[in-house]
């Protein structure tokens, strides 16, 4: 199958990108710019360096469980390849979309280290465009593709936590 016959998803960009390119972008300018800054004496570095590391850290150990739950399903994790089963024990019985989730935690680890407010809004964005652009046509796909047995873990499991 090729192009708009292929039984996909249909979402409207790679996570990992829209996760990815506003972070990097917001780096950038935080970098070069400057001036978006949270002061110091609201969010010491410390604190903020071992939570926003610890979030991080959660979300990559949260991706990699996933991933490996659809290893061992043999069914593809990117969203722009057909589903070929419906993942539903480890990380899946706590929430639908622990790889998002994870890319989440980790975009939100980094914006609490750097104390940057442009990183929190395109933080705050690229969640929006995620859950509207991503998740939602995933979710219509897994109904069509998986009927009653995706609507059934849907109702039992949170999309997010």
């Amino acid at each position: 199958m090729a192009g708009k016959d292929k039984d996909i998803a249909g979402v409207i960009a790679p996570p990992p990108l829209i996760y990815g390119i506003p972070l990097a972008l917001g780096l950038w300018i935080h970098a070069t710019i400057g001036g978006m800054d949270v002061p110091e004496t609201i969010l010491p570095w410390l604190p903020r360096a071992l939570t926003g590391g610890a979030l991080a850290a959660a979300g990559a150990v949260i991706i990699v469980l996933a991933l490996l739950r659809f290893g061992q399903a043999k069914t593809p994790p990117e969203p722009w390849e057909e589903t070929t089963a419906l993942v539903t024990g480890g990380i899946y019985r706590r929430t639908r979309n622990p790889m998002y989730l994870g890319m989440a935690l980790i975009f939100f680890g980094i914006t609490l280290i750097a104390a940057c407010l442009l990183l929190l809004a395109l933080f705050v964005l690229a969640v929006v465009v995620i859950d509207r652009g991503v998740i939602r046509r995933e979710e219509s796909y897994m109904e069509r593709k998986f009927g009653d047995d995706y609507r059934a873990y849907k109702a039992a499991t949170k999309r997010w936590i």
